[in-house]
């Protein structure tokens, strides 16, 4: 198994169809909801992240094909005046999963986080899926708290 990392290039054709493809698949896996990205956000998706600087991704290659990818947006912390990094979206192809691809692809993320000025990652992972919380773990991410009397932070949406 040859890894390679890359930051990925949302103009270059051949990233941005397996950046389309990976989510895609993710997409359809129950883990990421069970249904496949509609063909509006497939023909539109690089572009519109391309268009935003605070945006970028990382694309794992094995032997030049993908398997890997995730998907970040930059935010704001106003309690430390700092850029943040939200992990928006982990795909793993289920050829690679168990390997600690997750892992080298987040060790890349930290990188740019960390050339943004970032103050820290964040990131959300349904509480079923153990594994993906386990992996999370070993790299240094934890429940979110500000005092333990209020608890833990839930991640909640509200759809417009």
């Amino acid at each position: 198994m040859t890894i390679e990392v890359v930051l990925a290039d949302y103009r270059d054709a051949a990233q941005a169809a397996a950046l389309v493809e990976l989510l895609d698949g993710y997409a359809r896996d129950p883990a990421g909801g069970g249904t496949p990205l509609s063909a509006q956000v497939r023909a539109d998706l690089p572009a519109a992240l391309a268009a935003r600087p605070q945006a970028f991704s990382v694309l794992a290659y094995d032997n030049g094909q993908p398997v890997g990818l995730i998907n970040c947006v930059e935010g704001f912390s106003t309690f430390a005046c700092r850029p943040l990094v939200n992990v928006h979206d982990v795909v793993v192809a289920p050829s690679h999963r168990g390997q600690r691809l997750a892992q080298r692809m987040l060790e890349r993320v930290e990188q740019e986080a960390r050339a943004r000025g970032a103050c820290k990652l964040t990131l959300e992972v349904l509480s079923g899926n153990v594994s993906a919380r386990k992996a999370y773990e070993r790299e240094g991410f934890a429940d979110y708290q500000l005092d333990p009397a209020f608890g833990s932070a839930m991640f909640m949406q509200k759809k417009l």
